[in-house]
């Protein structure tokens, strides 16, 4: 017989979903989040299965074709954006912000546990949110036409006024705006912190 030991999966013939299901849920997650599958933090294990399983089968089946460049580029850096990552300031630039340790490249870590950060690094911020099953996201009813909201990052709380956009989308609106991101690592204790704001320098309300 052709078909591999415990894989009875005729559409992910080189991706054993049996493994798969092995793993915990946040195992899986991470996984997807790997494989760049959006909305896994809200998807239940058999649906984390099979997403996972999926975009293995598609990477191995472009490496098979000898286009395996293609998965690099799905997982291109974002890079820095149009200031370099560097702090915006203006007019109202808050308190916070000239408080704040500048994050200028993915390799700088902040000075001690609980330091307020703040980047306009594209690839800094979207590390940061994925490192946490965060998603790019606007609040619902605040769009001016064709252009987003209030820009948001979602982690798939109990937050049903947020819809998710791509990063291409979100990151347009955010230097259109000119904002910068507000941020912690870690709170003070050492545990993985989800604090973040964004602020326009330019006015109070970004």
């Amino acid at each position: 017989m052709s078909d591999k030991p415990g894989n009875q999966t005729p559409n992910t013939p080189d991706v054993s979903e049996t493994e798969l299901r092995k793993m915990k849920v946040d195992e899986l997650r991470h996984e997807a989040r790997e494989e760049h599958i959006s909305g896994a933090s809200g998807m239940r294990k058999e649906a984390l299965v099979k997403e996972v399983a999926q975009a293995r089968q598609e990477g191995a089946e472009r490496g098979q074709s000898g286009d395996a460049g293609s998965k690099a580029e799905d997982a291109e850096d974002l890079g820095a954006g149009p200031d370099g990552g560097k702090i915006r300031y203006g007019d109202d630039s808050s308190k916070s912000l000239k408080y704040s340790q500048e994050i200028t490249s993915t390799d700088e870590e902040p000075e001690r546990e609980g330091r307020s950060l703040a980047t306009t690094h594209h690839e800094v911020i979207r590390q940061w949110a994925e490192e946490r099953g965060g998603v790019p996201a606007t609040v619902e009813g605040t769009e001016h036409g064709d252009h987003l909201g209030v820009l948001r990052i979602d982690f798939r709380d109990k937050d049903t006024n947020l819809r998710q956009v791509s990063w291409e989308e979100w990151f347009k609106t955010f230097d259109d705006r000119r904002l910068n991101f507000i941020y912690q690592e870690q709170r003070t204790d050492g545990s993985q912190s989800n604090f973040f704001r964004l602020e326009n320098p330019e006015r109070e309300d970004a």
